[in-house]
């Protein structure tokens, strides 16, 4: 996946390639759980689709809904959205920075493997 501590840094273009294709990863991840957020806010809480948007965007970055939820199906989708969201986006970040904070222990040599 990476390169080991015992090979050389990987080139500069090689590298951006790299986080682009892990950015693109991290965006995919994003859009399915903001779909599933926009899907769930429209068909269990009856809102408008730019409704659902604001919503699930709301919840997926940790602000909290803006709609009252009208049923308990809505409740239950919300609750269970809200945990849902908070592992996907620091998962989604984590896949994001992978690739930098590797290049940044791979250049100062703190993965060497010294104990």
């Amino acid at each position: 996946m990476f390169e080991r501590f015992s090979n050389p840094v990987l080139p500069r273009p090689l590298f951006l390639a790299r986080v682009l294709r892990y950015a693109g990863f991290a965006c995919l991840l994003l859009g399915f759980s903001l779909g599933l957020g926009i899907l769930g806010y429209h068909y269990f809480n009856e809102l408008p689709w730019l409704d659902s948007l604001l919503n699930a965007s709301m919840i997926l970055t940790g602000m909290g809904p803006v709609d009252p939820m009208k049923n308990s199906a809505a409740k239950w989708f919300a609750s269970f959205y809200a945990i849902f969201s908070g592992v996907a986006f620091l998962s989604t970040m984590a896949v994001f920075l992978a690739p930098m904070v590797h290049r940044f222990l791979h250049l100062h040599h703190l993965d060497d493997g010294k104990k």
